[in-house]
């Protein structure tokens, strides 16, 4: 898998060039991994409802081809695009979620943080009162707030074209969160979200990157 370091670039013309990407490649095109950080936009999935979007303020709105509802991406978050060609890679769509989350994971146990998943809502959790407990998240998630006690550090939405992903995965590192007030994050009313820094890990963005790139890697 190619690695390619963007650095900080506009949400709109990256996902316009995923989209090119993935319609030339040919069955022989390595995969890529595209790892970068945009500045302030709030992205809206195909599913998105506009009630949402609560007060978007002066943030612009891009409306995509992704899975999932409305989220926030900006300054101090990894984006991690992989650029997979699932059918030579001999696993599902299903799979392939695993393998993401599964590599956010391993990348939080990197810094020391449990990240925990939650049935039907795509993503990685932490505990708020405890992000570096070990416990699993155990019995039923409590009525009416399956969120009770997490916070989301990773958020993720993805598109499969003629068996080929794009779009990936984002990992809070450091950065300003109020945007995410602004909206119900992922469509869920209430969703406090977090980042490693606001969870007491003092780490960079080229560090997280390093580690996250590592794990996609290992995985895909």
């Amino acid at each position: 898998m190619d690695i390619r370091l963007l650095g900080r670039v506009d949400y709109l013309p990256t996902y316009e060039a995923m989209q090119a990407f993935t319609a030339e490649r040919t069955p022989d095109t390595p995969n890529e991994l595209w790892l970068c950080e945009h500045p302030p936009v709030f992205t809206q999935g195909l599913a998105g409802q506009a009630s949402h979007l609560l007060t978007p303020g002066d943030i612009s709105v891009v409306q995509t081809n992704r899975g999932g509802q409305v989220t926030f991406h900006g300054p101090g978050q990894v984006m991690a695009y992989p650029l997979v060609n699932l059918q030579r890679a001999g696993y599902y769509v299903k799979e392939y979620v695993f393998k993401l989350e599964e590599s956010v994971i391993r990348t939080l146990a990197y810094f020391g943080v449990t990240g925990h998943r939650v049935a039907g809502a795509p993503g990685i959790y932490v505990r708020l009162d405890d992000p570096f407990s070990h416990a699993a998240l155990v019995g039923p998630a409590p009525a009416g707030d399956p969120f009770q006690g997490l916070g989301k550090i990773s958020a993720l939405g993805i598109k499969v074209s003629r068996h080929c992903t794009y779009h990936g995965a984002a990992l809070n590192v450091a950065m300003d969160l109020q945007p995410f007030e602004r909206i119900n994050p992922c469509g869920y009313a209430g969703l406090k979200t977090v980042d490693l820094f606001t969870i007491g890990v003092e780490t960079t963005w080229d560090e997280v990157a390093r580690v996250l790139a590592h794990q996609l890697t290992t995985r895909l």
